[in-house]
């Protein structure tokens, strides 16, 4: 398409180059008293096809244009989500956006009104210069010497212009995030009464970035009349010193007429680059921030460092010992960023029955490479999830237990030790392979916004209807489906609003049972249900729990007393495991925990 685009440029700067001759051809003839002829219907039909290329022209820019944003966006969101987790803790959610939509839109002003017009309007111009030369070197002289004060002018404010809208388009970042934390928490800020504060911190956000609007803006209104004062001095001197040389017959009338069309063809494509650098130095801007998102490595960009044979999921199954446990860990040691834990404790209000330790957000900068200081969440955790068996995890807040099933994920690696996975260490295993052996359900429970069958069929897109009915009735929650006539194509709101807490935590495990994986792994799965559904959902799970391995985080043990293993952590170490009857004796921890929920 730039090509086609090229091709054009040419062709139209040749018919306007064709202009000015022709119209000197026109004026001498007229002096002379001799028959025009054709020449004037030649000239017509130049300015008529110079039209339709540059209308055919600038479609085909904008066409291009939208493409190149297109093939921007999807190169962005498609490294966005496959970022390291610790990459979304560490960034505000809002900024991402702002660089998917705003900032890739202004990548068009590249090529609309910068690249391919710098072809023509260059080729126009170089035509035109040696056109003028030609007719008169003396008045080529004093034009060039006029523009060159300009270029230069215009040379040296293009930098200020490129640092003010790369800081403009970070203002509209921050504003960006600002509007999406504020949303997103709209219930809570209603609720605190932090509404006008929270109006308050937008609006100094949304002043910031019109401060560097202005900004840019002020050094803009630099630039843009400089090529009409260029324009207006060159013709003034032009017309001046040309009356001059015809007046003392150096050149002829003709020559001066088609001498000043040269002219304005020379300044228009001037004034055209003089116009673009606003919003070409704008887009070069954007181009910094979307760049710096592309070149982040993805998540899985080493793992074939870490482990040279990447296994794909039919060599895993293969190469998985039947008799080894199904996940082991082995003397496992991770930390996280001090940093990331200073920020997520100035952050508004978190759940108060978990700690930014147990919390995987935590771990924020333990894959990042910038991290230095490390705070420690587990502490040589060693325990095994027999196959086909349940395992808990239970402790105190903070103790580690999110960080594990996190560390299971490989949402992030472990700074020292080994998880395995039926006897591999799951750093040999591609990540597509790891996540399709195991069903998470978090903590928050989280629902995309769409209908409850896109929500089930996130993990098994080719699960039918009927399952998808069937699954839901399993985990009680028929009586959804049975209050929308829209049945699974139900919408259920942006984060699931339109149902309520304990409805989305069952919707997250409906999807998890769904998907039918051979381990699954359950954050407080059941803390947001009542007494009945939480019998149900008990129910549900062990229907589906046979031969399949459990790993379960609970606070309330009533949930967890009749597992086959329990694991006790406090402060990243293992301090107990086995039965529930067993850790009442052996364990200190977990009979006080057991005492204080009367399970003693």
């Amino acid at each position: 398409m730039l090509s086609v685009v090229i091709v054009l440029s040419v062709l139209g700067a040749a018919a306007s180059l064709a202009q000015p001759l022709l119209v000197s051809q026109v004026i001498t003839i007229v002096q002379a008293g001799d028959p025009l002829g054709s020449l004037v219907g030649v000239l017509i039909a130049l300015v008529v096809i110079s039209g339709l290329i540059s209308g055919y022209q600038h479609y085909l820019l904008q066409r291009t244009g939208e493409g190149v944003v297109l093939s921007s966006r999807r190169k962005l969101v498609g490294r966005l989500l496959r970022l390291p987790i610790s990459e979304f803790d560490a960034r505000r959610t809002g900024d991402l956006v702002s660089r998917v939509g705003s900032d890739t839109t202004l990548l068009r002003a590249v090529l609309t009104q910068g690249l391919v017009e710098a072809i023509g309007g260059s080729l126009t111009f170089i035509g035109a210069l040696v056109a003028m030369l030609i007719i008169d070197p003396v008045l080529l002289g004093l034009t060039v010497l006029v523009i060159a004060v300009s270029v230069v002018t215009v040379t040296l404010l293009s930098r200020r212009i490129r640092t003010a809208s790369t800081a403009a388009q970070v203002k509209v970042g921050d504003l960006a995030a600002s509007v999406e934390r504020a949303i997103s928490a709209i219930r809570t800020v209603r609720a605190s009464n932090a509404t006008e504060r929270e109006v308050a911190v937008i609006e100094e956000d949304a002043r910031g970035a019109w401060r560097m609007g202005i900004k840019v803006a002020k050094i803009s209104a630099l630039v843009v009349p400089i090529a009409g004062i260029a324009m207006q001095v060159s013709f003034l001197v032009v017309l001046g010193v040309g009356g001059f040389r015809v007046a003392s017959d150096a050149i002829t009338i003709a020559d001066l007429v088609a001498f000043i069309l040269f002219l304005f063809m020379m300044i228009m494509p001037l004034g055209q680059f003089f116009g673009a650098i606003t919003s070409v130095n704008s887009a070069l801007g954007a181009l910094g921030r979307i760049q710096e998102i592309i070149d982040l490595p993805a998540e899985d960009q080493f793992d074939r460092q870490i482990a040279p044979l990447a296994m794909t999921v039919g060599a895993a199954n293969e190469k998985v010992r039947p008799e080894a446990a199904a996940i082991s860990f082995e003397n496992v040691h991770f930390g996280y960023a001090a940093a990331a834990v200073d920020a997520e404790a100035g952050a508004a209000a978190t759940d108060a029955a978990t700690t930014v330790a147990d919390s995987p957000v935590a771990d924020s900068a333990a894959d990042s490479p910038a991290t230095t200081e490390q705070r420690p969440v587990l502490r040589g955790v060693s325990f095994s999830a027999p196959r086909g068996l349940r395992t808990a995890l239970v402790g105190p807040s903070g103790a580690g237990k999110s960080t594990i099933l996190a560390l299971i994920e490989r949402f992030y690696d472990v700074s020292d030790g080994t998880v395995r996975l039926g006897g591999l260490d799951i750093r040999s295993l591609d990540r597509t392979a790891l996540r399709s052996q195991i069903g998470y359900v978090e903590q928050d429970a989280p629902v995309l916004a769409g209908s409850l069958r896109d929500n089930l069929k996130l993990a098994t897109p080719d699960a039918t209807d009927d399952e998808c009915v069937a699954v839901l009735h399993a985990v009680n929650l028929g009586e959804v489906l049975d209050r929308d006539p829209a049945g699974l194509g139900a919408a259920v709101g942006e984060s699931g609003v339109k149902l309520s807490g304990g409805e989305r935590q069952r919707l997250a495990i409906a999807r998890a049972l769904l998907a039918a994986p051979p381990i699954l792994l359950l954050d407080e799965s059941t803390s947001s249900l009542d007494g009945k559904n939480e019998q149900m959902m008990r129910e549900a799970i062990d229907a589906v729990a046979a031969d399949r391995t459990l790993i379960v985080i609970a606070h309330r043990l009533s949930t967890v007393v009749d597992s086959d293993q329990i694991v006790v952590l406090d402060h990243g170490q293992v301090v107990g495991v086995g039965t529930h009857s067993e850790l009442v004796v052996s364990t200190p921890l977990y009979r006080d925990l057991a005492k204080h929920q009367l399970l003693v």
